[in-house]
């Protein structure tokens, strides 16, 4: 590029920045503001000032309004946690029975017996199943019973 062209440019770049610079500091009209410096040392909006303040707290109430309060727990999330418990146990309760019958059937066909052990590690494969369940429920027990207590704490 030559020498003149380069100054073409910088004094086209400097015009043009200089415009667009006088629109970004100059505040639109009919907005009430402290200072008309938008992109300089001044702030525009000062949390300080009175009128600042009261549109703060404006927006922070709108914005609580928007999001509702934390309580509104809709009733399906409350109901798919229970179904989930629900379904926890009786997986628990199945996976018992099936290992049971499956140690069962194995060592009957192994050793050539009577469904002997396939009688008696169902059940045990029952009682793990059952113990386990209990064990899952008293763990949620204790889960809501601390949940309570803390909101009984809070209150």
């Amino acid at each position: 590029m030559a020498a003149g062209q380069g100054a073409k440019v910088n004094a086209l770049n400097s015009r043009n920045n200089s415009a667009f610079h006088g629109l970004l500091t100059r505040a639109p009209s009919g907005i009430s503001t402290p200072s008309t410096n938008f992109m300089g040392h001044i702030p525009v909006s000062d949390p300080e000032l009175p009128h600042d303040k009261a549109r703060l707290l404006d927006l922070e109430a709108r914005i609580a309004r928007a999001k509702g309060t934390p309580e509104d727990v809709h009733h399906m999330k409350k109901d798919y946690s229970q179904a989930n418990l629900a379904w926890r146990m009786v997986i628990e309760l199945v996976a018992g029975l099936v290992i049971g019958f499956g140690i069962g059937y194995g060592l009957d066909s192994l050793f050539g017996t009577l469904p002997i052990f396939l009688v008696l590690f169902i059940g045990f494969g029952f009682a793990a199943g059952v113990k386990t369940m209990l064990r899952s429920a008293k763990e949620v027990q204790d889960r809501w019973s601390a949940k309570e207590a803390a909101e009984a704490k809070e209150d």
